[in-house]
């Protein structure tokens, strides 16, 4: 029987190694492009005339939001060193002791509030119709967001909590426990695992594979089958924050929070380290916010039910801009209809 599986050796954060290019990079571009093309594929189904360099400026300003977003969260949010707060502009600066290491520590949270901003700042700017266009982006978004949580497996990083069951997988990098430790002698002894110095790598919950499955796969399916039946406009955004909550919240319990910030809220004392399954009531800060969005997106859906001009696949009350192009399409088919017509006379 296999109790465990070890990280796959072949695998390294570098595309080529000793270059500063690394597969979690190039899995976020991969991730970009699949959310632009389904997108544009929508905007067919839907015939909106949305010319590609208009499409290709939304996506831009919403990325930049959305990676804004992310880093500022991130500083904010999950640094305790308080590094950024004495040296802000190490925010966005991608250097370390001379070398080019990118932009390390980026949060979910803040890129989606960073993206949403940069979003709606641009919809407003040309005078579309955000929750038309919204739906549509969310509807192509998850399948892309799978690959960015591939990309924090190929770097054995964000990995789950320490577990004896078959999924269970030693990450190289993971933290090592001391093996005098009773709940970590037991563990190792059950797996027969060989302290190395003193020392075991348990296996842990690919938790990136959990969340590349349900926040990106299976949320994906459910918005892309529902793009065409949805009850009013917004709708798919907000069961997109619901869904992302909903399944982030639970996984949250097999991934094991920062070790400098452990709970946010602890309401069962149990003792054990946070490298172990504790407590369903005890709860970290990506649970928190995650609660936040389903909070949040429970809101949206009521409010957006009861705006006005909500009939779904509609631009004529919604998006000034698309309409006078639906206008010049049609004026140029009359004028063509006229055309034809002299023709024939």
């Amino acid at each position: 029987m296999l109790l465990y599986v070890s990280y796959p050796s072949w695998l390294k954060p570098e595309i080529i190694p000793g270059l500063p290019v690394r597969w979690y990079g190039l899995m976020y571009l991969v991730a970009f492009v699949i959310a632009y093309l389904l997108f544009r594929r929508q905007l067919k189904e839907r015939s909106l005339k949305l010319d590609e360099d208009s499409v290709s400026s939304l996506f831009f300003w919403t990325i930049v939001g959305l990676l804004v977003g992310a880093r500022i969260f991130a500083t904010i949010v999950y640094d305790t060193s308080g590094i950024y707060l004495q040296k802000p502009w190490r925010i966005f600066w991608p250097f370390e002791n001379g070398k080019f290491v990118g932009l390390q520590g980026m949060s979910y949270h803040g890129g989606l509030i960073g993206a949403t901003i940069g979003f709606i700042a641009y919809c407003q700017y040309r005078k579309w119709d955000a929750r038309e266009l919204g739906d549509m982006l969310v509807a192509a978004v998850p399948l892309g967001y799978t690959f960015g949580r591939l990309g924090n497996f190929i770097n054995g990083e964000l990995y789950g909590r320490v577990t004896t069951g078959p999924f269970g997988m030693v990450f190289p990098l993971a933290e090592q426990f001391p093996y005098k430790l009773p709940w970590v002698r037991e563990i190792a002894d059950k797996l027969a695992i060989i302290p190395v110095n003193g020392y075991v790598n348990l296996p842990r919950h690919p938790s990136q594979l959990y969340e590349a499955l349900f926040e990106g796969v299976v949320l994906w399916v459910i918005l892309w089958l529902l793009r065409n039946r949805r009850p009013f406009k917004g709708f798919l955004i907000g069961l997109y924050v619901i869904g992302y909550g909903t399944f982030r919240f639970f996984i949250e319990y097999l991934r094991e929070p920062d070790a400098d910030l452990g709970y946010r809220i602890e309401l069962v004392k149990t003792g054990l380290p946070p490298a172990l399954f504790s407590s369903f009531f005890n709860f970290s800060t990506g649970q928190i916010l995650c609660f936040l969005m389903i909070l949040g997106g429970g809101i949206w859906l009521y409010i957006a039910s009861r705006l006005p001009h909500n009939s779904p696949g509609t631009i004529e009350l919604g998006a000034p801009a698309l309409v006078e192009q639906h206008q010049k399409d049609r004026s140029k088919r009359k004028h063509a209809e006229r055309k034809l017509r002299k023709k024939l006379k």
